[in-house]
């Protein structure tokens, strides 16, 4: 008497299996986190030319969480910069340093909000360039690059509509080397009491 060996597994099981991995795959990147790379070196030194990163895509669009100063956020291209021909596909990397309300100023080579200094610990060298006072509009956000001498900015085409961000930076995964978490600084909590006449 023969023993009947059991079926093996169905090829459409298989195929049910890949297709609902490829759809929560799908669903993850286009709601959750997406991996992107840095193409310029707008934000030396935090992030390198090529670097590999993660971003978080929740936080922005649930309009009542803030993203605070000094979080890293990427975005669409502002409408100033279609309007002068930047590719509208294309998604621009800076740091949160104005919240709406906040005056921002940058002189004598520094950073000022609400007139005190910010202290930006990472900025290797004094910032070359005079900008505000501004006061950040409702539903905008003042975004610089942490190379600030080398960054097409908020200094260059104004605030940027919170409409327009994609998503925050939250790991790099390469270089392996420098693998791990994006760390912000909050840098309302880094402000010194020094005022600036």
């Amino acid at each position: 008497m023969t023993q009947a060996t059991p079926p093996g597994p169905s090829p459409l099981k298989g195929w049910r299996s890949l297709l609902l991995w490829l759809a929560v795959a799908l669903l993850l990147r286009w709601g959750v986190i997406e991996p992107r790379w840095i193409p310029s070196g707008s934000m030396l030194p935090t992030l390198e030319l090529q670097d590999r990163i993660l971003v978080e895509k929740l936080r922005p669009k649930l309009k009542q969480q803030p993203l605070p100063n000094g979080t890293i956020v990427v975005f669409h291209a502002p409408p100033a910069l279609v309007e002068a021909g930047y590719d509208p596909n294309a998604a621009l990397i800076k740091r949160v340093v104005g919240q709406p309300g906040e005056q921002l100023e940058v002189r004598d080579g520094r950073l000022l909000r609400n007139g005190a200094a910010v202290n930006e610990p990472w900025r290797p060298e004094p910032i070359d360039y005079r900008f505000g006072p501004i006061t950040v509009p409702e539903g905008s956000l003042l975004v610089l690059g942490d190379n600030r001498n080398a960054s097409l900015d908020s200094h260059v085409w104004g605030p940027l509509p919170r409409q327009e961000v994609i998503g925050t930076a939250v790991f790099r995964y390469w270089p392996l080397n420098r693998l791990g978490p994006i760390r912000f600084s909050d840098l309302t909590g880094l402000e010194r009491d020094e005022q600036l006449g």
